[in-house]
Parts: C-alpha cells; structure tokens; sequence
C-alpha cells in the first residue's frame, strides 16, 4: 500500500513533467497540483500517470495546501515539478522521518554549477534563511524540496497562500518545537524551456522576498 505521496505544485510545467515523472521512486504517489496552467500541464501530467488536481486560487501555498488536503498518504513531500530537483532523493528524505529522528525533513540547495541558481535568488534565499537563524532555527535554506508525516503538516496550520508558505512552514515548525533535519540536495538548471516564476527575474525574487518578509513580522 502507498504511504507516501509527493504533492507537485504546478503552472506550466508541461515541458518539466514527463522527466519529474519519470524519475519518481517506485511507491511515491505524485499528486500534480494545477495552478490554472494555460500549456496544458494537467493532461501531461494525466498522461504520463499522476494524480491531477485542480486549484483554481494562484499561488504556491494554495497549490501545496490543495495538495496536501488531496493527499491520503502517512507521509508526504513537497518537490517543484520543474527538474530542478532530482525526485529520487525523496526516499532519503523520508527514511528520517519514518525512523523517527525528525519531525520535517529539508533539502538544501547546493547548485551543480553557478547557473542553476541566479545570484538575486541566492541573495533572497540568503537573506530570509539568515534571519531564520537569528530566531533559532539551523537551516541554510527555505524547505523547496521536504518531507514529514501529512497529519502533522495539517495541525500546523499554515496560513500563507503564497510564496510566503515554506518561510511560514519553517516558522511555526520552530514554534511548536519540531526536531528540523536539513540534508544537502543536488540543485540542477530547470527543463529546458521553462521559466521560473521566482528566480526567472530579479522582480520575481522581490516579490518571493516580500511575501516571505511579510511572514517575518
């Protein structure tokens, strides 16, 4: 029986999702999440065997948070479904929380060559993992890739439906004192032709920053 499920919030990734699906370990139940793709992303994503399920209500927290309701699995992951991650590391990230040595598991970011990450969105992610730490919590990175048991993820009650909702995650996980495992995940360039919302441009990192600084006051 399936036990986990990996939620893959999705707007226009048709390019990305046949080698994200692809590479997904056997037993881990993709659950693609669509944003109001225009490029036809569910029906690739149906095509090629995942789980569809529709969130008309923009935004990146919207989209985890539709996932995650939909999902039935013990354990769940969050992955971007662009290839910049590789999905096979997921079941590492889950033997920690199924041993029992971690309440959320996360992936750290460590590019595979300076291209893979545009410097204003090092910057961003540096800034806001920084100021993690200042409130006690020993992360380098702000979760895109993680894992931990779906119950726990809903009595969390994140609120942001932005881009704000890793920080938010990560914020309420230090809050009701979660065992927080960070683990070094190889970070690639996205699918060739596609561009992301985020570190695309330097106006899309600003407003990712905004939204997770709002989280921070």
């Amino acid at each position: 029986m399936n036990d986990v499920d990996v939620v893959l919030p999705c707007l226009d990734e048709a390019l990305a999702l046949p080698g994200v699906l692809a590479a997904m370990p056997p037993g881990f139940r993709p659950l693609v999440v669509d944003n109001g793709s225009s490029d036809g992303s569910d029906s690739v994503a149906e095509e090629h065997g995942a789980v569809v399920v529709r969130e008309p209500r923009r935004g990146y927290g919207a989209a985890v948070h539709a996932g995650l309701v939909a999902s039935t699995a013990e354990f769940v992951c969050v992955l971007d479904c662009d290839g910049s991650l590789d999905p096979g590391v997921l079941p590492m990230l889950v033997s920690v929380v199924r041993a029992g040595r971690a309440d959320l598991v996360v992936g750290r970011r460590v590019p595979v060559r300076a291209a893979a990450w545009p410097w204003h969105a090092r910057a961003g992610n540096a800034l806001i993992s920084g100021l993690l730490r200042r409130r006690g919590l020993a992360v380098h990175d702000i979760a895109p890739i993680r894992a931990a048991r779906r119950l726990d993820l809903l009595r969390l009650g994140v609120e942001d439906r932005g881009f704000g909702y890793p920080l938010e995650l990560l914020c309420k996980a230090a809050e009701a004192n979660w065992r927080v495992h960070e683990l070094d995940v190889a970070y690639r360039p996205r699918a060739a032709g596609t561009r992301s919302k985020v570190s695309g441009s330097v106006l899309g990192t600003v407003r990712a920053v905004r939204d997770m600084a709002g989280v921070l006051r």
